[in-house]
């Protein structure tokens, strides 16, 4: 099984976290893995994201254009930002909530996120939009977003690992005290 996975968003959605559950669950099946992040202004809202690759023959953990299996994104003006490297036929599953960045709220710019998504929809043949602010407010915190998003990627089969391989690697990753939350995160999907 050989997997291209962007993983983007804007810092403080917890992308490397979910890049790491992802690479962690193909190292417990003993396949290669290769990761690598960029967090340019990740503090200040600026963009993020994580290439994780794994398979036989990976011998760089950057994604060539054109070639992403999977974008999971955890906002839709990033999604639009990394559509050249998915490959024709790849996947997107992407949150419908916008975050507004920081160039946008200076410039006092409106950003509703509709147009990216629509635009998604004209030139992704597989898309998936989660409704991640419903999730969230059923759920009750925005801190689980990674979670959310990861479990529409494992209920879609776009990561290649069930729901318990991910499970697991959160019951290892993340501290006890925030196992039943991240738990409900990730189940959500499967409702």
């Amino acid at each position: 099984m050989n997997r291209n996975i962007i993983l983007c968003g804007v810092g403080g959605q917890g992308i490397i976290l979910a890049s790491r559950l992802i690479s962690a669950a193909a190292m417990a099946k003993n396949i290669p893995v290769m990761s690598a992040e960029t967090i340019g202004m990740a503090q200040r809202g600026g963009s993020v994201f994580s290439h994780v690759r794994f398979g036989s023959e990976i011998y760089s953990p950057m994604i060539a254009t054109g070639t992403a299996n999977l974008i999971l994104a955890f906002e839709p003006g990033e999604a639009v930002r990394m559509l050249p490297y998915l490959e024709q036929d790849g996947q997107i599953i992407v949150s419908a909530k916008p975050i507004m960045p920081i160039t946008t709220t200076l410039n006092n710019i409106n950003y509703s996120g509709e147009k990216m998504i629509a635009y998604l929809r004209e030139n992704v043949k597989n898309i998936y939009v989660v409704d991640t602010e419903k999730a969230i407010n059923f759920l009750g915190s925005a801190k689980i977003l990674n979670i959310i998003m990861l479990g529409f990627a494992t209920k879609t089969g776009a990561l290649g690992f069930s729901r318990e391989e991910m499970r697991k690697q959160i019951a290892e990753k993340i501290a006890p005290r925030f196992h039943e939350l991240n738990f409900n995160a990730l189940d959500y999907a499967f409702k």
